[in-house]
């Protein structure tokens, strides 16, 4: 199963020091895990929308449970919030279409 995830709102930072803390702990570990569940196959694609404090990718799962703990395992998990929304394929809509095409022809 896909899933479109998207993370938004995320934190300003009151100063420098405090920038560099959570980009080391919070968000590179963040980004390293996504990188490696990309190689894996597990994220298809996506990436951060320009000039925003925001993350946009499409999940590949085999459950809602396996989503679920994917996106909470990542460390920024906190820090945003989520909406993930499971995708119906292409050819799988097709396949409902045609199949609602045949009955009422029928």
């Amino acid at each position: 199963m896909r899933y479109l995830v998207s993370g938004s709102s995320g934190p300003g930072f009151s100063s420098p020091e405090e920038a560099k803390q959570v980009l080391e702990s919070v968000v590179h570990p963040s980004f390293e895990r996504l990188t490696a569940l990309e190689a894996e196959g597990k994220v298809l694609g996506g990436g951060l929308p320009v000039g925003d404090r925001a993350i946009v990718f499409i999940l590949e799962a085999s459950s809602h449970q396996e989503a679920d703990n994917i996106v909470q395992g990542l460390s920024i998990w906190s820090m945003l919030e989520w909406e993930v929304i499971p995708l119906t394929g292409f050819g799988d809509r097709l396949a409902g279409e045609k199949a609602l095409l045949a009955k009422m022809a029928g």
